[in-house]
């Protein structure tokens, strides 16, 4: 268990933070809109949903990662 925290939710939780960091300097809160109605929320709110999106993402992806290099029936599994 814990090499699945230190080997998925780490990395991905390190990912969100630079992928949060480039959205929100690109793109303003208060101007994101949501099936042609704009989000009203506060900006730290907006900064939060926005980080656990890109966290849940990214740990998505390296789910997928650590599920393919680990492939069941494999001979010889890299780790």
């Amino acid at each position: 268990m814990l090499r699945l925290v230190t080997g998925i939710l780490w990395p991905s939780f390190l990912v969100a933070i630079i992928a949060e960091g480039f959205f929100f300097s690109v793109f303003d809160p208060h101007d994101l809109i949501l099936v042609g109605t704009r989000i009203d929320l506060p900006a730290i709110a907006a900064y939060t949903l926005g980080f656990f999106f890109f966290w849940t993402f990214c740990a998505l992806a390296s789910m997928l990662t650590y599920y393919l290099l680990r492939v069941p029936g494999d001979r010889n599994p890299p780790f």
